[in-house]
């Protein structure tokens, strides 16, 4: 699954998230509930993001961490935004010193290499989580105009969700009636056909006007807009009504 972006532009757009992050979460304060992220406050947000940072560290440096204990030392670090800067610079750094050829776990179907794979995970991840930590300092779900979000990192953030993360088997994207969603973003120049049924669902890249006239059902507008009602952090747009059970069933909101 090729990206879109090169590795330089998912590290820029990761910087970019986790200023944005720290910039909502500072605003927010740190015991503010968060409304994307049901029964989490800005202190576990920041607490799951840093770990995963050093998480994929670790796994770039051939390293391993202990999971929940690192996730509880960004709760109870004096300064837990700080910590998330600090964890997001390491993890920058390892992403930049790894060789091309660099051996290590990649998760999603039909993955880029592992260092691109990193770069962009990395890049989505934190981004969707700084939009969480937005809808904290809104109290509210954000909209797209609220956010920082090119549309470019969000045409490649629909393309890994639907294509590297809705493919696996153990996605819970199913419909025992079988249903064929139209993906269509305004600034990508193809749309994704996402056929679900009881198997894992499949998802094909295509010309936007076939997929529009395959799809059963459609959700378009623009790029940033569909990213964030795909990863369930808006209610900007919403899915034709056969669609939306299936996708709230996905369970997305990592």
């Amino acid at each position: 699954m090729p990206t879109s972006l090169t590795i330089d532009q998912h590290l820029g757009a990761l910087r970019d998230a986790v200023s944005a992050f720290a910039r909502h979460a500072d605003r927010a304060g740190l015991d503010v509930p968060v409304p994307t992220c049901p029964e989490w406050t800005v202190r576990r947000l920041i607490g799951h993001q840093g770990m995963v940072h050093r998480w994929a560290t670790a796994n770039l440096r051939g390293q391993s961490i202990e999971i929940d204990a690192t996730e509880r030392a960004g709760r109870r670090a004096s300064s837990p935004v700080d910590w998330l800067r600090d964890g997001a610079l390491h993890l920058v750094a390892a992403i930049t010193d790894a060789p091309d050829d660099v051996h290590t776990i990649v998760f999603l179907n039909d993955a880029p290499a592992p260092r691109e794979f990193w770069a962009r995970r990395q890049c989505h991840e934190t981004t969707i989580h700084a939009v969480d930590a937005l809808s904290a300092e809104l109290g509210r779900y954000p909209r797209s105009g609220d956010t920082w979000i090119d549309p470019a990192v969000a045409v490649d953030g629909i393309d890994e969700l639907l294509r590297g993360f809705m493919t696996r088997n153990k996605s819970r994207l199913r419909s025992e009636e079988p249903i064929t969603i139209g993906v269509l973003a305004d600034e990508a120049p193809s749309g994704w056909l996402v056929e679900v049924s009881p198997a894992p669902a499949v998802v094909t890249l295509g010309a936007r006007d076939e997929v529009a006239e395959r799809a059963d059902v459609r959700l378009s507008g623009p790029a940033v807009a569909v990213y964030l009602t795909l990863w369930n952090r808006s209610d900007e747009l919403d899915l034709d009504d056969p669609a939306r059970e299936p996708w709230r069933a996905a369970g997305i909101q990592w």
